[in-house]
């Protein structure tokens, strides 16, 4: 199928073929009849692909700070591998369509095949031939709504939401600045709640139709016409709301706002424009600031989006969906008129010439809608997004190489893992398959992949394949390893391997039923070079040695992924392996007991653990530290010797003599090239696995024995399944 995407760092853009999404449970599979172009926000997002680096990084300072802060904890090299990765990718673009629902996922009843939906979501309602949408982002058309009509739902409830912020009574005098589509809409929201308009834009044609619209004047910034009218409606007081939808650098908007504000006005930013607000304008009036978050309550909340968790309707009465519904409605009952908006309506197919002459000027516009092939006709033959796609004929495979199937194809996978994998002459990349068709086909493109796919079963099924990667989200890692297990191919599976020993026990279950143990876990701190460097000099160990490994983890962001507990386990649980392998590495055992305790809120922990020399190694894992600090440092002593590493980039050997890594190292090298080689070579030489399943198991029941040690206060004894 065809999508429209941008590679943000060259700025070009393409109609890309991607392969088809999958229809998973809990959503929807639509195909586009009409998309709409938001001409200010994908316009920005165009004109900013377009410039220099140094200038996509004075836009966007937010994420130059995180790359900084990416360099001091994970090194300059690993750090320019990620952003460029995610720089050089196509992305997509487009958030509001209408379409018809072409299959329908598990659990979904509200809709059925045929149905025309409208649907949003800057990861689902893509300019894109067919998309997957969740269920709280679509919504049944009306009767007696067209297609190109409702393409303009989502930003109808991006402007619905904006004028709940400002809570708009009857008689009302309102301010909209800006009327590009988002001010038109607003303007007729507004209008059509009863609330006399005036409107502010430095383009006459855009005055005229928001006149044509129900403002009652509207006019230029610094246009006498505007004064005048909110003095006259307000006997003088000043405009009961502004709502800023204006975009820009210029701080004309919220000047404006203050000055024609009524005292304790509300001023609501809807748009994107420059906000520095002058302090004693709007502290002598008391202005209340708000701003309006996209389509409304909902946005941004996975459990909400991704999930299907809708909110009470007694405790959150207008959300996503219930704004986007709301405004089909209106559409319904001819209070809202989107057709005079309607500039140019284009070919799918010309869609990157469309862009361009919009981004040049050549196209002035307020909405631009896409029209699709077979969009509008629900009845009319479609092909089923679900039809089996033919595999391609089987390769021979090249003497001594390895054909590998890639299942998720994420920031991780494609700045740690898949680079090193191209460079190694075994590697055969056959499969990719994802979630989301675009990071399939950015996965193919980069690193040469033979096809993409976003069907995980096809890759599995392939007898072309030999080993697969398994790089998704925690959750779905023992499932996903169990299956490729049974098909018979070596598995690579980050971690961690399961987030419960009933997981874990399907895969070795699995294991058992197929006779087939080739399993690695991305375990890498323990290939990295300098560790291993460190561990030689320390030399041979005889009596019983204690281990201190501190991991200043950090917080989390909000949004990560990361946080979802729930569904993906504990932080410690997805990541604490890495630290448990280590140490069981170094020590060459696998530990017998852990204990484990917390700070309030499960937030910093303390693990114990003990090995069957008599070892003992402490683990602490925290959160409240110092971004300034290491993230990672251990210190190993034994038989009058001392080993110290610090975060990958130093390390020392105290003995009757001392050793001292390289002072100025290559970066942080956390094992990952020599990790994927060492997984290669031993699936084409049919050799032992890099890590013996038994220390696998061993370090997975020690991570999942932690959670079981805090609930308890005890500690838990280790025993690994014969």
């Amino acid at each position: 199928m065809k999508q429209v995407v941008q590679n943000y760092k060259s700025g070009e853009l393409a109609l890309l073929d991607v392969p088809v999404p999958a229809c998973k449970p809990g959503g929807v599979l639509v195909r586009t009849a009409f998309s709409l172009i938001s001409t200010g926000t994908e316009l920005m997002k165009v004109s900013e692909a377009s410039m220099s680096l140094v200038g996509k990084a004075r836009s966007r300072p937010d994420q130059v700070a995180k790359v900084m802060q990416s360099v001091a904890t994970n090194g300059l090299a690993a750090t320019y591998r990620k952003a460029m990765n995610k720089l050089d990718s196509y992305t997509p673009l487009g958030y509001s369509l209408c379409g018809v629902v072409e299959q329908v996922g598990a659990g979904i009843d509200d809709v059925a095949v045929g149905d025309l939906v409208a649907c949003a979501g800057n990861e689902h309602a893509l300019h894109s031939e067919l998309n997957w949408v969740p269920r709280n982002l679509y919504a049944r058309l009306p009767a007696g709504v067209a297609a190109q009509d409702a393409a303009f739902g989502t930003v109808g409830a991006i402007a619905m939401q904006g004028v709940r912020r400002g809570e708009p009574q009857l008689g009302d005098v309102a301010l909209v600045i800006g009327l590009g589509l988002i001010g038109q809409l607003v303007v007729q929201l507004l209008t059509a709640s009863g609330v006399r308009v005036v409107g502010v834009d430095p383009d006459p044609s855009r005055c005229a139709l928001a006149e044509g619209l129900g403002a009652i004047t509207c006019g230029a910034p610094s246009s006498d016409t505007i004064d005048n009218a909110v003095a006259e409606l307000t006997g003088g007081h000043g405009v009961d709301q502004v709502y800023l939808a204006a975009g820009g650098k210029t701080n004309e908007p919220v000047e404006l706002a203050a000055r024609l504000s009524r005292d304790r006005g509300r001023v609501i930013d809807i748009g994107k424009c420059r906000l520095d607000l002058p302090w004693n304008a709007y502290y002598e009036k008391e202005l209340d600031v708000r701003f309006s978050r996209s389509y409304g309550p909902g946005r941004y909340d996975a459990s909400y989006e991704l999930e299907g968790r809708d909110y009470p309707i007694g405790y959150v009465r207008w959300t996503e969906r219930r704004n986007l519904e709301c405004f089909l409605d209106l559409l319904a009952r001819d209070r809202v008129d989107v057709k005079p908006l309607i500039t140019h309506i284009a070919d799918f197919s010309t869609a990157v010439e469309t862009y361009q002459k919009l981004n040049e000027g050549e196209l002035k516009a307020v909405a631009v809608l896409f029209r699709y092939p077979e969009g509008t006709d629900a009845t009319a033959e479609r092909v089923v997004a679900s039809a089996p796609v033919p595999a391609p004929a089987t390769t021979p495979r090249r003497p001594g190489t390895v054909r590998i199937g890639f299942i998720g194809a994420g920031n991780y996978a494609s700045s740690m893992l898949l680079p090193h994998l191209v460079e190694l002459p075994r590697a055969e990349l056959r499969t990719v398959a994802t979630t989301s068709a675009l990071s399939g086909a950015n996965a193919k493109r980069k690193f040469g992949f033979g096809q993409a796919t976003t069907d995980a079963d096809e890759l599995l099924a392939d007898d072309g394949i030999d080993a697969v990667f398994i790089v998704t989200r925690h959750s779905s890692h023992a499932e996903l390893t169990r299956r490729a297990l049974l098909a018979g191919k070596a598995v690579f599976v980050e971690k961690p391997l399961a987030l419960s020993e009933e997981d874990l026990g399907k895969v070795l279950g699995a294991v058992e039923e197929s006779g087939n143990d080739r399993l690695q876990v991305g375990f890498n701190r323990r290939f990295a070079p300098l560790l291993h460097e460190a561990r030689k000099q320390f030399g041979r160990r005889i009596g019983p040695a204690s281990v201190r490994y501190l991991v200043n983890a950090g917080r989390l962001e909000s949004g990560s992924w990361y946080n979802q507990s729930d569904t993906e386990g504990t932080r410690f649980a997805g990541e604490g392996g890495h630290f448990i392998d280590t140490v069981s590495w170094l020590l060459d055992a696998d530990p017998t007991s852990v204990y484990a305790c917390a700070t309030p809120g499960q937030s910093d922990l303390q693990i114990i653990l003990r090995y069957p020399d008599g070892s003992v190694a402490t683990v602490g894992y925290a959160t409240s530290g110092s971004t300034g600090f290491p993230k990672e440092t251990l210190d190993l002593l034994a038989d009058g010797k001392v080993l110290k590493f610090d975060d990958f980039m130093r390390a020392s050997v105290y003995s009757r003599k001392r050793w001292t890594g390289p002072r100025i190292p290559r970066g942080r090298d956390k094992g990952q090239q020599a990790e994927v080689a060492a997984f290669v070579d031993a699936v084409a030489s049919g050799g032992p696995m890099p890590v013996p399943l038994e220390s696998l198991v061993s370090t997975t029941l020690a991570t999942l024995a932690v959670a079981t040690s805090l609930e308890t206060g005890g500690a838990v004894r280790i025993e690994v399944p014969s």
